[in-house]
């Protein structure tokens, strides 16, 4: 039983996430950033509100009850947000199993300098929400900080 736990370590280990890192030269909105060298990049797990209105909405009105003005002035913070913590910087991707969503971006974990997961932060703050239409390897983790979210009434869920 130990020997089977030793050899399981030592291939989780050998399979860890490919890391690269490059600069963030643009930020799109709350979970789209542009990074050198790397291209488009969606915040990996995050689903934060756009600045216009959408189809996504619905999703918002339906199941939370968040409005759409809730939904801009969040979008905006978002953005800004993002800007804040990462334009500029050297930021370090982390992939999980799908490395490119539907629309050619690449999915990313996405690491500021100081170690902090920008993804994460986004949800903490409530300025997006877990994206759950796909599965992820921090999604627990995700669902857990917008409950935390939610409970303290950040953001979208004020």
């Amino acid at each position: 039983m130990l020997v089977a736990l030793l050899v399981f370590v030592q291939l989780c280990a050998c399979q860890q996430a490919e890391a690269i890192s490059g600069q963030v030269t643009w930020v799109y909105d709350g979970d789209t950033i542009e990074v050198e060298n790397i291209g488009r990049v969606r915040l990996l797990g995050t689903d934060a509100p756009e600045a216009k209105d959408s189809k996504r909405d619905r999703f918002y009105q339906h199941n939370f009850q968040i409005s759409p003005a809730t939904l801009r002035s969040v979008a905006r913070q978002a953005s800004h947000f993002v800007i804040r913590h990462s334009r500029d910087q050297i930021v370090r991707l982390e992939f999980d199993q799908e490395r490119i969503d539907s629309y050619g971006r690449t999915l990313a974990y996405v690491y500021l300098p100081d170690g902090r997961l920008l993804n994460k932060l986004l949800i903490e703050e409530g300025l997006a929400a877990v994206f759950r239409r796909a599965d992820f390897e921090l999604k627990d983790q995700f669902m857990a900080a917008e409950a935390v979210a939610r409970h303290n009434k950040r953001g979208l869920w004020h």
